[in-house]
């Protein structure tokens, strides 16, 4: 009863919206295809049957109904709709967060990350809190001269502790809330602050950068964004494996012969083995060429090469990277997902939605209008699967509706709008490159991500608004 119950809840909530009369300023097929994508939404967050599915299912919707047209005004043909549906599988992204799962696949065949992982443990493994304060403190160390966080987190991080947990008995099979769900959300949220405290964090915020100067013609420098978002920085930073412990509390909370253990078994595993200095190398010399050679080679093709060459030199086998399902499914599942929502922007939902929010705040004070734009530029990218897209199609909106605002400085307003970029990523299971990765190690489920999203998007927006704002006004 209670699946009969997921199943139908999606299509109801569908055809409900779909039978009510499109708002003014909306066409029938926009607001048609938001209909669909509210369905999908709630169909991955009550799963019903797996999200990869779901998201299929609604691109196979979308394309059959011809709901996304070919350009402004111009519907789509046959051609067209199965061109959009097939967009996200060419989606660099998604192929890195591909290529992040073969790389913890290495990690593990070869051996290299179980010896990561005890050589951590027995460095800090005598407590789980201080274990998620060490993968913290990773990402932090890689924030400022990695743009990619998907190639951070995903591709450097997630393959090291993927390989802690099971060393305490949990799995996504067995007590995956032992101690493995706690590093995963920790490893994640973590990611998201320090994508925000840093300009060079995360690719999109560059692209924000250079949208507000070709909007405006307002310069972000480097240290204007890391001061600006400092002190809320600082604050969530330090408090957010602790949230986590507190919110999402691992069972096993102390371990203290684990780093004795973890010394034995590093003794039993003996010397290094060739197999894993090939492994390392690679790790190493991916992680360089994301850090130096980001205006030369895409991510992406970095860590394909990468896998190719983990393929050649037997680190893998390919019967391996046929079988490793996890990787298929995440794959799947967010490239369905991204076409999905880059199909809101296509159909000018995006467009409407953010000119009428923003009309709404017309004749409002300037710092309740920045925070209204805020609020909604922060709470909507629950409609996107990518950061990326999520500046393209929201922020020169919301700069244009900030500027029309008398006695607001634009600059602050720009900063303060950029600033949430990285953050704005913990909400949804899809929101930033990493997410899918931790989605799919098995650890949480789907609920888990959305209520945990909630809560701690919650806490970063209001973090970011009773402190963030006033740091800003009075530096501005």
């Amino acid at each position: 009863m209670q699946r009969t119950i997921k199943m139908l809840a999606p299509v109801l909530l569908g055809l409900v919206l779909w039978l009510l009369p499109a708002p003014e300023g909306l066409s029938a097929d926009a607001w048609h295809y938001f209909a669909l994508f509210a369905a999908v939404v709630l169909g991955l967050v009550l799963e019903p049957i797996p999200p990869a599915l779901t998201g299929l299912l609604g691109v196979t919707l979308a394309t059959i109904l011809r709901l996304v047209p070919a350009a402004p005004g111009k519907a789509a043909s046959a051609g067209d709709a199965i061109k959009w549906g097939l967009s996200g599988f060419s989606n660099g992204i998604v192929w890195l967060i591909f290529a992040a799962f073969i790389f913890a696949l290495g990690y593990e065949k070869t051996g290299l990350g179980k010896r990561l992982g005890l050589t951590l443990i027995r460095r800090m493994g005598r407590k789980t809190l201080g274990l998620g304060y060490a993968v913290a403190l990773s990402d932090l160390v890689l924030a400022p001269f990695m743009p990619s966080n998907t190639a951070r987190s995903g591709g450097t991080i997630y393959p090291i502790i993927k390989n802690i947990p099971p060393l305490y008995g949990s799995t996504p099979e067995s007590n995956p809330r032992g101690i493995g769900a706690y590093l995963m959300w920790t490893a994640l949220a973590t990611t998201c602050v320090t994508s925000s405290m840093f300009l060079t964090g995360l690719a999109p915020n560059v692209l924000a950068q250079s949208l507000v100067e070709k909007t405006l013609n307002v310069s972000l420098s480097w240290n204007l964004w890391f001061m600006s978002f400092l002190p809320v920085g600082v604050i969530l930073f330090l408090a957010t494996p602790l949230l986590a412990y507190i919110i999402y509390p691992p069972t096993q909370k102390t371990s203290e012969n684990a780093p004795i253990w973890a010394a034995e078994e590093l003794r039993k595993l003996g010397p290094i083995t060739g197999r894993e200095i090939l492994m390392a190398a690679l790790a190493v010399g991916a992680l360089l060429s994301w850090i130096f050679l980001k205006s030369s080679i895409n991510g992406t093709t970095v860590a394909l090469a990468a896998v190719c060459i983990m393929v050649v030199g037997k680190v893998v086998t390919w019967d391996d990277v046929l079988g490793y399902k996890q990787a298929w499914n995440v794959l799947a599942w967010f490239a369905t997902l991204v076409t999905l929502a880059a199909g809101l922007s296509q159909t000018g939902f995006l467009t409407w939605f953010a000119e009428a929010t923003s009309s709404y705040m017309q004749g409002l004070s300037p710092t309740i209008t920045l925070i209204g734009l805020v609020v909604v530029f922060f709470v909507s990218h629950y409609m996107f699967a990518s950061v990326t897209a999520h500046v393209v199609a929201m922020l020169p909106v919301m700069l244009v509706a900030a500027q029309s605002v008398p006695g607001l400085d634009i600059t602050f307003a720009s900063m303060i709008l950029c600033s949430t970029l990285g953050i704005m990523g913990i909400i949804t299971p899809y929101g930033t490159g990493p997410s899918p990765i931790y989605y799919g190690s098995g650890y949480m489920k789907g609920k888990d991500m959305w209520w945990l999203g909630l809560v701690f998007g919650g806490i970063y927006l209001a973090a970011f608004l009773l402190v963030g704002m006033p740091w800003n006004l009075m530096r501005a």
